[in-house]
């Protein structure tokens, strides 16, 4: 790792800079409310395709969510058994393989401790060492089986999966398949921080999507990406306080308790939005040595990382599209390198 800058502890959150796109003409704009998110979507076609990729994002939401009763993933986790279709099918072989590539740091079975701590129902709980230990032993991916010819999956008893920690990400690449198709070349999808590039912006410079320090809701440094998701995973944007201390939504499956890795935030970047999003939760529970030992091998993501003692870590190729707003020009920053 090369030292460049140095910084004060901050998490990470995502959202777009569009400068300049609201004097557009073609500029079609919209928010609302779908997968426990607000998004907005900007796009840029002589045709109205907003309402389009709406409808698909609201479609996948009916399909894929683990608390709709209706949806396949419910079913099964109800029944034990049952076939998975179309998107839901597709997901769940993506999410399968994200749970084998980080070695099960990303667990789609971890959903009974994530249900636990409160964060699917909104009643907020640290769960009993004994209600923990009963759980642990359900969770692991390696137990369940999918047949990816028929869509069948069969789970142990007791076991549940959810398929939230990279449907997002599936779905902002979806839309983004979808505004392409459709002859769209230049369109900027806010999942709720999750974000979905397409192309360049209008003008032909690259989008700028700046990292923001929560504590004061400004930007801190800015990625330039095109044709790229910007996905990240931090520990503000969901939590509870219960006796003095923080618990947050992203679980360590080997622990059943909230991850505690020395990391504050991780924001992948990406052609694959899918991958972007797991990688983002699991690099923040597998911690920064491991996560850098990844990236080394992999070829398809670059990342920022935040740590708990505040330094800023960005992998060697963003070097190039990494930049410090001049607020916060006596940043902290270390360049991870192959």
């Amino acid at each position: 790792m090369q030292k460049v800058l140095s910084v004060f502890g901050c998490f990470v959150l995502i959202f777009a800079l569009c400068t300049g796109c609201s004097r557009t003409p073609q500029a079609e704009k919209k928010t609302f409310y779908a997968m426990n998110t607000t998004m907005e979507f900007t796009v840029y076609s002589s045709a109205s395709l907003v309402d389009d990729a709406e409808a698909l994002i609201n479609s996948l939401e009916d399909e894929l969510s683990v608390t709709k009763d209706t949806s396949e993933i419910a079913q099964i986790n109800q029944n034990g058994s049952g076939t998975v279709t179309g998107s839901t099918a597709d997901l769940m072989g993506k999410a399968l393989a994200m749970c084998s590539r980080t070695n099960g740091t990303l667990d789609i079975s971890v959903y009974p401790i994530v249900r636990a701590w409160g964060f699917t129902t909104g009643s907020y709980k640290v769960p009993s060492e004994e209600e923990l230990t009963s759980l642990l032993p359900l969770v692991d991916y390696t137990n369940v089986q999918y047949d990816e010819v028929t869509g069948e999956v069969i789970l142990p008893a007791g076991m549940e999966i959810d398929l939230g920690s990279i449907a997002k990400g599936y779905a902002g690449q979806q839309a983004a398949e979808l505004l392409r198709e459709k002859g769209v070349t230049s369109a900027l999808l806010n999942l709720g921080g999750n974000v979905q590039t397409i192309g360049s912006k209008p003008d032909g410079g690259a989008w700028q999507i700046a990292v923001k320090n929560p504590h004061n809701k400004e930007p801190m440094m800015v990625v330039s990406v095109r044709d790229k998701a910007v996905v990240t995973s931090g520990g503000y944007e969901r939590y509870f306080e219960q006796g003095g201390k923080t618990y947050w939504h992203i679980m360590d499956p080997k622990t059943g308790r909230p991850a505690d890795s020395g990391l504050l935030a991780v924001t992948v970047i990406g052609e694959d939005g899918a991958v972007c999003d797991g990688l983002s939760t699991s690099l923040f529970v597998m911690g920064l040595e491991k996560a850098a030992a990844l990236w080394a091998e992999s070829s398809d993501f670059e990342a920022i990382f935040i740590a708990a003692d505040g330094t800023v870590y960005i992998t060697d190729g963003l070097k190039e599209d990494f930049s410090l707003l001049s607020d916060y020009a006596d940043t902290t920053v270390q360049v991870i390198t192959r």
